[in-house]
């Protein structure tokens, strides 16, 4: 099997969907400037995508090995390319609506294709949890690459026009580029279907793994996890245009930061993860990312009225809040890791079947909730207010250990 050229097909086909799934936060800002929608009504966009990801994953998790993987893949990037196609045609919010929708349905099949692929190539968990963490850091360059290709084709003098679409046809060529690539890709799948004796079992073994404490309590860690990461990178382009007061490019482009403290974090988190134990890594980052919003957040305050026409006017805050991203990047692949490195390998497809349903959830409920506080009230509000889930995941963090103690034993013993 070409190991190295299936990790590239792999790595390709995730960035692509890094830019499409990553790009709401932009497309809110657009879609408010040129379609006149309000923020609440932006906010549905998230739930578009994030509610067709948890139910596809639902429904097609325990099918796909049957089906194939490189064929899922190759289905979730064609729907994606035509519905890429038909944004600049169609010019409206219900397309724009739709696409991510479709966006959505296909990043279900393709991140439990992507994910259940690694363990078909990985010699052993270190390797698998090696390039796990590369896979998620090259996801976030390919987040940083999107902000400034959409930063492009926005411009700073056409925020009300619908000019920034033609970024889609540009998307939909990066699509068809990488059904190419992996059409041409071999993949020898046969271990995962060896191991499915049904798919009505398939499907019931995936439910009763939610019954595992340990299982329950990681789906609740992801859950906040994705909650935060997803209402503070959804909405801060939105924070930088009307609480920073730069122009659209600057606050797609300002969000960037975001995306490469990010990818920093994560490609650099797989060496030390191997030297010092997970747990107080992850305590540290999550303590880190509170001080972060309690520090930096009062640099925000009293900028009413001022006008940023360049990056040397850029107000502090842009350049260090992003910076939370830092923090934030190991504890994702971290226990998403820890999770698939304990549980039996045949589980390993209806557990990643479940890291995406309870991911898409927290995302939409961490963009409407973000969106609804930062219409009522202001941008500083809803951002402060990522502190209680962050409060929340260091007790999870706690009962999460006990709990693969716990279970490691138990299976060590029988």
């Amino acid at each position: 099997m070409p190991a190295i050229r299936i990790k590239l097909s792999l790595i390709a086909t995730y960035i692509t969907f890094a830019i499409l799934l990553n790009s709401v936060g932009t497309v809110i800002l657009q879609s408010i400037n040129s379609f006149g929608v309000s923020e609440s009504s932006a906010a549905v966009l998230e739930g578009f995508k994030d509610i067709s990801i948890a139910v596809v994953s639902f429904l097609v998790a325990s099918f796909l090995p049957r089906f194939g993987y490189r064929k899922s893949m190759i289905v979730g990037l064609s729907l994606v390319m035509l519905a890429c196609l038909a944004m600049p045609i169609a010019n409206s919010f219900f397309a724009t609506k739709m696409m991510f929708m479709c966006v959505g349905i296909a990043f279900a099949l393709v991140k439990v294709s992507v994910y259940s692929s690694i363990g078909l190539i990985a010699k052993d968990r270190y390797e698998h949890a090696g390039f796990m963490n590369v896979l998620e850091g090259m996801f976030m360059v390919g987040v940083l690459g999107g902000y400034w290709v959409f930063g492009f084709f926005i411009g700073d003098g056409s925020d009300s026009g619908s000019g920034w679409l033609d970024v889609y046809w540009v998307l939909a060529g990066l699509c068809a580029l990488n059904i190419v690539l992996l059409a041409s890709t071999p993949m020898d799948e046969r271990g995962s279907r060896a191991e499915s004796a049904g798919i009505a079992d398939d499907f019931r073994k995936m439910l009763r793994l939610v019954a595992l404490p340990m299982v329950l309590v990681f789906v609740l860690s992801a859950f906040l996890y994705v909650l935060i990461e997803q209402g503070i990178g959804t909405w801060l382009p939105n924070f930088n245009n009307k609480v920073l007061n730069l122009p659209s490019d600057m606050s797609v482009q300002a969000t960037s930061i975001f995306a490469a403290s990010l990818a920093v974090g994560r490609l650099s988190a797989g060496a030390v993860l191997r030297k010092i134990n997970w747990y107080p890594v992850l305590n540290i980052c999550v303590l880190a990312m509170a001080a972060l919003v309690i520090l930096t957040l009062p640099l925000t305050e009293g900028l009413e009225g001022q006008t940023v026409s360049n990056w040397l006017e850029a107000p502090i805050a842009a350049f260090i809040f992003p910076m939370i991203g830092l923090f934030m990047a190991p504890i994702y692949p971290a226990i998403n890791s820890v999770i698939l490195s304990t549980l039996p390998t045949a589980k390993h497809s209806s557990m990643t079947g479940l890291i995406v349903i309870f991911s898409a959830l927290g995302g939409t409920t961490g963009s409407l909730i973000t969106g609804r506080v930062f219409e009522a009230f202001d941008g500083q509000t809803a951002f402060y207010l990522s502190i209680f889930p962050m409060a929340v995941i260091l007790g999870c963090l706690y009962v999460f250990r006990r709990s693969v103690d716990r279970y490691s034993a138990e299976m060590a013993a029988a």
